[in-house]
């Protein structure tokens, strides 16, 4: 089964998600405004690019809750990704950029 996986960098006044398919390629990436109508026009974004989609957040307290209930409310997964977690599996891809694909040869 295909999934389509968004991660999403929380912070107080915006956010940032991307969304990645399989493959690794990037399907969406946008930065946008902690409210409502923002919010729910990139949930319904996310779901028009794969009917099946995996979210995770660095962030589980009220700054985040708006966000993750969207996800949840049409049957979405949503996992918790501690930045601590995220800092610790960067290490092993020192030198590629924060996301890990600056300067592979082939990323696919």
């Amino acid at each position: 089964m295909a999934w389509d996986w968004t991660g999403t960098d929380i912070g107080k006044a915006h956010h940032h998600t991307v969304v990645l398919n399989n493959d690794g390629d990037v399907l969406l990436s946008r930065r946008v405004v902690n409210d409502e109508p923002e919010l729910l026009d990139l949930s319904s974004d996310v779901a028009a690019l794969a009917e099946d989609v995996v979210w995770s957040i660095d962030v589980a307290d009220r700054m985040a809750s708006l966000l993750v209930n969207l996800p949840l409310n049409h049957e979405q997964t949503v996992f918790y990704l501690p930045g601590l977690a995220v800092n610790r599996t960067s290490a092993g891809y020192r030198g590629l950029g924060k996301n890990g694909r600056e300067g592979r040869p082939d990323h696919r």
